[in-house]
């Protein structure tokens, strides 16, 4: 006998919405990151910048149970789509049942493998180490790291992008050697090297990453802030 027939519209309307949902969740660990990178450039105190992080995980926390229920229910549909049941399964019961496997599997780990959270404390720590501030006490890690990189650079902040030679506008930073360009500039040399089919090398000197990727860039907000500062207060002085 044939499977009954079952519509998934319904299910796709769901999953839309779900969607919609994980988007405002972006826009708000975007704000809280902002709201962030604000308190350390005015200095504020650091219990401030550590609520932020508070705030940052929890969005991660609805993140993945957002997550973990558009997996459940797809998972559902594929499993009624394979197996064609006589008679229409309770969908509700199926999903909970996969989405309650999935959130048993939970630990506090995984927030911090989200995506915007490590892109928030990736910037966190550039902010600080751009105005020369430390994390409190329960972060020696990050401080030590900071006081590394202080130490490299000699205090010199670079603001000047490898490939145009002259000073970033909208700097963003490769995740993987940690380098920044020029949007405009690495996307060009990026789509160029695409079209001939060849790799694209950081133009850092020095550097020996040679798989420069666009899914690898991100904003480099707290470089940019930094170069605003700077500019800032040299009008001040004029």
């Amino acid at each position: 006998m044939p499977g009954a027939v079952i519509s998934f519209n319904s299910v796709d309307s769901s999953l839309s919405s779900l969607k919609n949902c994980q988007s405002y969740i972006n826009t708000g660990m975007d704000i809280a990151t902002n709201v962030a990178l604000d308190l350390v450039e005015s200095f504020n105190d650091v219990e401030d910048v550590n609520s932020m992080e508070k705030v940052m995980l929890e969005y991660a926390a609805m993140d993945r149970e957002l997550n973990h229920y558009m997996e459940a229910i797809k998972e559902t549909v594929n499993q009624i789509k394979q197996e064609k049941p006589e008679n229409i399964p309770d969908l509700k019961y199926l999903v909970k049942e996969k989405f309650t496997a999935l959130e048993s599997k939970n630990s506090d780990s995984d927030l911090e493998k989200n995506e915007k959270y490590i892109y928030f404390k990736d910037q966190l720590k550039e902010m600080r180490k751009q105005f020369r501030l430390k994390s409190d006490n329960n972060d020696n890690d990050a401080i030590e790291q900071i006081d590394e990189d202080i130490a490299v650079t000699q205090s010199q902040v670079n603001f000047i992008c490898p490939i145009t030679q002259v000073e970033m506008k909208k700097p963003v930073r490769n995740k993987v050697c940690g380098h920044s360009y020029e949007q405009d500039a690495i996307l060009k040399i990026i789509q160029t090297r695409k079209q001939q089919k060849k790799k694209v090398r950081c133009p850092k000197i020095g550097c020996s990453h040679d798989d420069v990727k666009e899914s690898d860039l991100v904003q480099d907000e707290a470089l940019k802030r930094a170069i605003d500062s700077q500019n800032k207060q040299s009008w001040s002085t004029l």
